[in-house]
């Protein structure tokens, strides 16, 4: 897929272009942010899906066919079909010890006012790159505990992660 908000190594950085795509009855730019962190998750496993695939199954896992965010019910199903070795973790503190350890993983959390996915991975020199966090953070590199005290302020906070 060739598209503007992908990075140079094909992962999804900025839901902003994805107009063009539907997830639950809105924009993908509007709505986007789970199915663009599985995607992105799925890329850096090795196990590529198309967005639109993506987009359609996680659609499928809800209960409410209500527009909406990416419920909790519906990526736990997600994962558990297709990236089995997935696990999770509740709590910002936990949260952030389980992810400093692993290799990648979906953070679920409260960006602002909003409920908010982000991808990340864990990069040679020990730092992690981020996906899609904010407007100027698109695709950005971070220690995991500065992506916590500046992401992680409140709220529920959720993990799910490669060990």
């Amino acid at each position: 897929m060739e598209h503007r908000g992908l990075t140079e190594d094909g992962f999804i950085a900025d839901q902003d272009y994805f107009t063009d795509f539907r997830y639950r009855g809105m924009p993908v730019s509007w709505n986007g942010c789970g199915p663009i962190a599985v995607f992105n998750l799925r890329r850096f496993l090795g196990r590529d899906a198309p967005l639109s695939q993506i987009c359609a199954e996680l659609e499928s896992l809800h209960r409410s066919k209500l527009p909406g965010p990416t419920s909790m019910r519906a990526l736990r199903l997600y994962l558990a079909k297709h990236l089995p070795q997935a696990r999770e973790s509740i709590g910002r503190e936990d949260a952030l010890v389980a992810a400093a350890a692993s290799d990648a993983g979906i953070f679920r959390y409260w960006e602002g006012r909003e409920p908010h996915f982000v991808m990340y991975m864990r990069l040679p020199a020990g730092d992690f790159r981020f996906f899609n966090v904010s407007d100027g953070l698109e695709d950005c590199r971070m220690t995991m505990a500065r992506f916590g005290a500046e992401h992680l302020l409140g709220g529920y906070t959720a993990l799910f992660y490669i060990p």
